[in-house]
């Protein structure tokens, strides 16, 4: 009877050890590890240092080589020569230009064309509504815009561009009917135009100086 009482006096003060170490906390002890599905996701890269393996579209220059010199003395000349924003102008004056010679209408080539360009518009046009022929084209895309050829003279500069672009072409009579080209398809075209214009000028506008077929 006496070592049973003995036992359990002992197993009494083994659990009050217990308790005091294991029924407290100190401050120290380390947190149980978060259940798989309540544990933090790593937070991604910023995207400023993320790494891809995406390639990236190489940048293309609008010009030739060869052009180069002559739009770095433009460059020089006017500071504020920007040959990306000149071809995209370029790109709307082939349009404009195109557009107005088809439907006859020279006081809008006056406006875009050199003095020696628009007579020789002027001429077709004549000829063509003395035939009774009516153009009736449509531009369908401009493939290619590139400056082939830049030069400055004192303060006049000219810029060449070449234009692949893609034209339904027709030519219909006097009553309506198709004598040339088609409705349906288009025709591959490609021009070579110069724009000339005096620098620092109050103009600020390229002119279309000279046509040629590439």
């Amino acid at each position: 009877m006496f070592y049973i009482v003995l036992l359990a006096m002992v197993a009494a003060f083994l659990a009050l050890r217990l308790y005091s170490v294991l029924g407290k906390r100190t401050g120290h002890e380390q947190p149980l590890p978060k259940p798989a599905e309540e544990r933090a996701v790593p937070a991604p890269l910023p995207r400023a240092i993320e790494k891809t393996s995406e390639p990236r579209e190489p940048v293309v220059k609008p010009f030739e080589g060869n052009a180069e010199p002559g739009i770095r003395a433009i460059v020089a000349a006017e500071p504020d020569f920007d040959v990306v924003r000149f071809v995209d102008g370029a790109q709307a004056a082939y349009r404009m230009i195109l557009e107005s010679f088809w439907k006859g209408d020279e006081g809008a080539l006056r406006d875009l064309v050199s003095p020696d360009v628009a007579r020789a518009f002027g001429d077709a046009i004549a000829q063509r509504t003395a035939s009774g022929e009516v153009l009736d084209n449509r531009l369908v895309s401009i493939e290619r815009a590139m400056i082939t050829g830049a030069s400055l003279q004192g303060k006049d500069a000219r810029i060449t561009v070449r234009f692949d672009a893609l034209i339904a072409a027709v030519t219909r009579d006097a009553e309506g009917n198709v004598v040339a080209g088609s409705t349906s398809d288009a025709v591959e075209t490609h021009d070579v135009w110069t724009f000339a214009r005096t620098l620092r000028s109050s103009d600020p506008n390229w002119k279309l100086s000279d046509t040629d077929e590439a």
